[in-house]
């Protein structure tokens, strides 16, 4: 069982940048494709961005595709997300999930076995 913690959420202006942290316990993290995926009020949950297990490769969601970055330190056990020029159609929860069945990253959510509790990320206008 892998158990994942995010955080780093807030409430920040259009333009700000934050960055969010998850933090694995249990499992192999770094055998594991990571991903984020958010969830707006009212609307379906929406990947976000993907990595393989040791970093070399990533994607993104066409919204966040130059703005976001997503990484990883293995030796940490620890998922990013770096987002600048945020807009207010970001505002949203966001998940980190983890996959023990691909190490390639996967846009799917069915994919990601382990999630986390989320963490709110608000951006006002």
């Amino acid at each position: 069982q892998v158990y994942l913690v995010e955080s780093g959420g807030g409430l920040v202006q259009a333009g700000a940048s934050l960055k969010l942290s998850c933090t694995a316990s249990g499992g192999s993290f770094n055998t594991s494709a990571m991903a984020w995926f958010r969830q707006a009020p009212g609307k379906e949950r929406e990947f976000v961005a993907a990595i393989n297990y040791s970093g070399g490769s990533t994607v993104y969601a066409d919204s966040v595709k130059g703005r976001f970055t997503i990484s990883r330190d293995n030796a940490k056990n620890t998922l990013y997300l770096q987002m600048n020029s945020l807009k207010p159609e970001d505002t949203a929860i966001y998940y980190c999930a983890g996959s023990g069945i691909v190490a390639t990253p996967v846009r799917q959510d069915k994919w990601y076995e382990y999630w986390g509790q989320g963490t709110q990320v608000t951006v006002s206008s």
